[in-house]
């Protein structure tokens, strides 16, 4: 028994020397930022702004946007979706603030069709709307993030001087409270874990992925993606598209950026687990197989160094102590990412427990008829036989 255990915790540290050393860098998010070329001047851009219940955040979100180095060649394009606290007035207010308040157009959104989700449904009027200007680029962005003045240039530069289809950034999530500080860079760090941005640029992998509040697409890219209709029932929608825009050719970036955050707050453990078990299980392909894969995989990589501490065996522990400074290591970057002392990195166990309960209250959503519930909607549900 005791050779078995020291075996598995040999893999596991095998494991995190490959995710340090063999995974594309995920983990350096100091070198995930953009190297900016210098490009002047870009065509027309159509912003969409999917909207539902966002009075609270999107007046900063339109300022923000009103107030880019190119504002003069874009336009905004809100689309309310079955608002009942005020957005589109909220953007209006703040537009009238602007120096072109005309360079704002809110449309009301229609009817939630069957087999959409209601953010895919919302962009999908947004882009009808915006595609006769005949922009350059669209930038599909959410409702609640702050872009920084150069945001915009930033993503048209990086667009054109790498040829890319599709430039995304990974926005500073908001990292304050208690619940924040312990689970927000865990979030970030799973998410470039599964999509190494590394391999995201390249086209010799197939990886694709991007980051819903904030991506910067080319109209004929997006055609032949097949458009948003082709994803148009995906929960984790920005990878999707990503994907689809890889598949068919096109050429991907994603980094990370200091400048432009969210402004939505997860106070919480509760907000942030309800934000987790939205789109976990979805992640599994909605399999039983995958979900016990994932959590035993969990337990082992993330638990299991912290618990051979405590093993009274001094080989156990010596590998427990391996395994837990790679893991320190590897997540120490994203804590200080996000400003925070280097001890939040000893943490990563506990964000890994709270993972695997979200994941599995994920499934139970699913198994129950309520996957993918947001803001009053339920959008990850079985599909009848």
């Amino acid at each position: 028994m005791h050779s078995l255990t020291l075996s598995v915790a040999g893999l596991c540290v095998i494991v995190w020397l490959y995710l340090l050393l063999a995974r594309g860098g995920f983990w350096r998010v100091k070198h995930l930022g953009a190297a900016v070329p210098q490009i002047v001047a870009a065509g027309r851009i159509a912003v969409i702004i999917p909207a539902r219940n966002e009075a609270d955040a999107i007046g900063q979100s339109v300022s923000s946007l009103l107030a880019q180095s190119c504002v003069a060649a874009m336009h905004v394009f809100v689309v309310d979706d079955d608002s009942t606290d005020g957005t589109a007035e909220a953007a209006l207010a703040a537009a009238r603030k602007c120096p072109r308040p005309e360079a704002l157009t809110i449309i009301p959104g229609q009817p939630l069709p069957p087999g959409w989700s209601g953010k895919l449904w919302a962009l999908q009027q947004g882009i009808e709307q915006a595609l006769p200007m005949r922009p350059q680029f669209l930038l599909l962005t959410d409702a609640d993030i702050y872009h920084s003045p150069q945001n915009l240039s930033a993503l048209v530069a990086l667009a054109e001087g790498g040829s890319y289809d599709l430039t995304s950034f990974m926005v500073k999530l908001h990292c304050q409270s208690f619940a924040e500080k312990l689970l927000i860079p865990a979030f970030v760090f799973f998410f470039f874990m599964l999509y190494p941005p590394k391999w995201i640029r390249s086209p010799r992998h197939k990886t694709a992925g991007a980051a819903g509040g904030c991506m910067l697409i080319r109209p004929a890219a997006l055609e032949r993606a097949g458009g948003i209709s082709a994803i148009r029932q995906e929960i984790i929608d920005d990878c999707a598209l990503a994907a689809a825009v890889k598949r068919s050719g096109g050429k991907v970036w994603l980094g990370v950026t200091l400048d432009t955050f969210s402004l939505r707050n997860y106070g919480s453990f509760a907000e942030i687990e309800r934000m987790i078990a939205r789109a976990a299980f979805n992640q599994l392909r909605h399999s039983a197989w995958l979900l016990a894969c994932a959590l035993v995989g969990l337990a082992l990589v993330y638990v299991l160094p912290a618990a051979l501490l405590f093993s009274g065996s001094q080989s156990l522990m010596v590998a427990g102590v391996l395994a837990y400074s790679l893991m320190f290591a590897s997540y120490l970057p994203m804590v200080c990412f996000y400003g925070l002392n280097a001890l939040w990195a000893l943490a990563l166990p506990l964000n890994a427990v709270f993972y695997m309960m979200a994941t599995l209250h994920s499934a139970l959503k699913y198994w129950a008829g309520r996957g993918g519930d947001w803001k009053g909607r339920t959008q990850d549900v079985r599909k009848s036989e």
